[in-house]
């Protein structure tokens, strides 16, 4: 049983008799008190999809809960349904567009590295890879001449995602995001 402190985004615990999937961490530490952080959890019921907002003390004891990971690969939109196709038996795998609209913004059919998250073989969540290469579709044009200043501008990418870029960068570049911090990379290896 890891303490609070110990747990990270993604992981699914057991809580109030359900199974919580943690989207979000933060840390707090209230001033002139003694005793250690707190750590407020927004996490979602992995069968309701209700959101649940939750504080626990560092030395919080939490139960991971039990759940299952399956490399898979984006298929096909269906009306409001994702449908992710697994790599190794080739289950179909449907998650509501609701359910993972954050990770759909780093998702298209060449992405690699994608991990569906089961609990008691239902899907309940996706797992992405550290980074994912998306095209712009469109930025500012560059300018030439610019100076060693590293300024930034906005750029739109083929999934709708916006994230600030370098000012060398242009439409049609492929380009490296990270997809813990929404944040430009590098270009992509072409």
């Amino acid at each position: 049983m890891p303490k609070a402190s110990d747990i990270k985004k993604n992981q699914a615990i057991e809580h109030n008799g359900g199974v919580y999937i943690v989207k979000d961490i933060e840390r707090s530490v209230p001033q002139g008190r003694a005793g250690g952080s707190l750590y407020r959890m927004r996490m979602y019921n992995v069968v309701s999809g209700q959101k649940v907002d939750e504080t626990f003390k560092d030395v919080d004891m939490l139960n991971l809960a039990d759940l299952i990971r399956r490399p898979a690969m984006f298929s096909y939109l269906d009306g409001e349904e994702y449908v992710f196709m697994d790599n190794e038996d080739y289950t179909p795998y449907n998650m509501n567009k609701e359910s993972i609209a954050e990770e759909v913004l780093f998702i298209n059919e060449s992405t690699e590295g994608l991990q569906v998250i089961l609990v008691d073989g239902n899907p309940v969540g996706l797992d992405l890879p550290s980074s994912v290469e998306l095209d712009i579709v469109e930025t500012d044009p560059s300018i030439k001449g610019q100076s060693a200043t590293s300024r930034t501008k906005p750029a739109t990418l083929s999934t709708g995602l916006v994230v600030q870029v370098p000012e060398h960068i242009s439409n049609g570049d492929r380009i490296k995001i990270n997809t813990e911090e929404k944040r430009f990379m590098s270009r992509a290896d072409k």
